[in-house]
């Protein structure tokens, strides 16, 4: 017989790809005379979808009836709805930074938001799969959106960004796919419970299973930056419009590390013993590599995106720990870092006066005279990045290190805080050059309202080193996952 469908628990999902599919045939048979308010009409439609979609996850948070639906493809849990949460919220920050910057740039298209939309519902469903079929075709509907909105811009670096992110994304694909099939072979099947079972008993072949994992764990490690299959992140993070690099840096991380997660922590969890000396290693390569390169780079998006690769060098420290409370600061770190980096590159876009134009660390010079709102906010950012107290990053490296050293990887925390003390220094010597160093023309960003959509995202980053508890109180719950 075939199984019963319950679709409630992605509904939040259903609406989310229902709007960008409305939203993509309406854009593309309606005649508009004013672009300017159409362009106004569907970021409002687009974040009227994001927030019915909130509403329902608020719904299934106290979901308490069947774990798995649609077959067991699907799994409902306060971790995947978490993940699922923060992503929507970014989502919305996007998509108010996308209206901002492609009226700035002159490049608005109506295409952008049925993007934005699709990557959302990828990233959302991979959350909660629970067969790796499905994190499969999560990750490919994420990463083809992706891969068209590096490359929404009509400058030549966006393009070629576009094709170099499309092409090593087809490779840590075939890597993913050829884990699925192994991870098959050793099991027999799919599904991230049954893994868990058979390995837990005899059933399984073990090292046909370890090779699943690492191979599972490349395709992962490319999705999250991790060292040293971080080839795209520089060239992905600088020629994407700004706006698309702020929703790609928070989003993608949030999901990729909650589907990497589920997979190891739960399917993989009877091998944790051979899983987590790999995820040592990554976390070692990438907390270093990241950190040492971003000291060279003369342009703030680079300089970014090389700290986005130390940072997920922080999170696969608390992955570490392989246990509830590696989870929980891994969760943690995902939240402030999501906080952080949408404001950073918030900041970004705003001195950029239109496009690309001013993206060089130059360009910071002399800032905190000609625009103290955006040094400020970006100094609390710069801070925060660099686990500064009383900010969110701070207590987000206290939480993934107390975990690892919890774990018995007093090493790894020992390399992560070396790299923590590197990663300072080019932060600071952002904040220098604002408040140090005159300013080279006297014109000041033109911040006007999309500041105080950056301002949330400040607020956050305070609320969230001042008073951790408001998360952790959720990650109690969250950090538990079913299946």
């Amino acid at each position: 017989m075939p199984p019963d469908l319950v679709y409630y628990p992605i509904v939040p999902v259903l609406i989310v790809a229902g709007t960008a599919i409305v939203l993509l045939l309406v854009d593309a048979v309606v005649k508009r005379r004013d672009e300017d308010r159409w362009q106004l009409a569907l970021v409002l439609a687009t974040i009227g979808g994001l927030f019915a979609s909130m509403a329902m996850l608020t719904g299934l948070w106290e979901w308490d009836h069947e774990s798995t639906v649609l077959g067991g493809m699907v799994v409902v849990d306060p971790f995947s709805v978490f993940a699922q949460y923060v992503i929507v919220v970014v989502a919305v920050l996007a998509a108010l930074y996308g209206y901002g910057y492609f009226k700035r740039s002159g490049e608005a298209k109506g295409e952008f938001y049925p993007l934005l939309l699709f990557a959302t519902s990828g990233m959302m469903l991979i959350t909660s799969a629970n067969d790796l079929i499905m994190v499969f075709v999560a990750l490919e509907l994420l990463s083809f959106s992706l891969y068209v909105l590096t490359g929404f811009s009509d400058r030549p670096a966006s393009s070629e960004a576009s094709m170099k992110y499309f092409l090593l994304g087809a490779f840590s694909s075939a890597f993913f796919l050829y884990g699925i099939a192994l991870a098959y072979g050793a099991t027999g099947t799919t599904k991230i419970a049954g893994i868990a079972n058979a390995l837990s008993g005899e059933t399984a072949s073990p090292a046909l299973a370890i090779a699943a994992a690492g191979l599972l764990i490349v395709g992962f490690a490319f999705k999250v930056s991790a060292v040293p299959f971080h080839m795209w992140t520089p060239d992905a993070y600088q020629g994407a419009p700004t706006a698309v690099t702020a929703f790609m840096s928070a989003a993608t991380k949030v999901a990729a590390f909650a589907a990497l997660i589920r997979v190891l922590d739960v399917a993989f969890q009877p091998l944790a013993w051979d899983w987590t000396p790999v995820i040592w290693v990554l976390a070692a390569l990438t907390m270093v590599t990241g950190s040492l390169i971003a000291i060279a780079q003369t342009d703030i998006k680079r300089m970014l995106a090389y700290s986005s690769i130390a940072h997920a060098g922080f999170i696969l420290v608390g992955l570490s720990a392989a246990n509830s409370d590696g989870i929980r600061s891994a969760l943690f770190y995902l939240v402030s870092y999501a906080a952080m980096i949408l404001g950073a590159f918030g900041v970004v876009m705003l001195v950029s006066a239109r496009g690309e134009e001013k993206t060089s660390l130059d360009s910071y010079a002399g800032l905190g005279r000609r625009s103290p709102l955006l040094a400020g906010l970006m100094t609390l950012f710069l801070l925060s990045l660099a686990g500064i107290p009383p900010t969110a990053g701070f207590i987000a490296k206290v939480a993934v290190f107390g975990a690892a050293v919890g774990a018995g990887h007093w090493p790894l925390v020992l390399i992560a805080v070396l790299a923590s003390v590197v990663a300072a220094f080019f932060y600071i010597r952002v904040i220098v050059l604002m408040y140090m160093k005159e300013p080279e023309e006297a014109a000041a960003p033109s911040a006007g309202a999309e500041a105080f959509v950056v301002a949330v995202p400040a607020f956050l980053t305070l609320l969230f080193g001042l008073f951790p508890g408001i998360v952790f109180g959720f990650l109690e719950k969250a950090s538990v996952i079913r299946w």
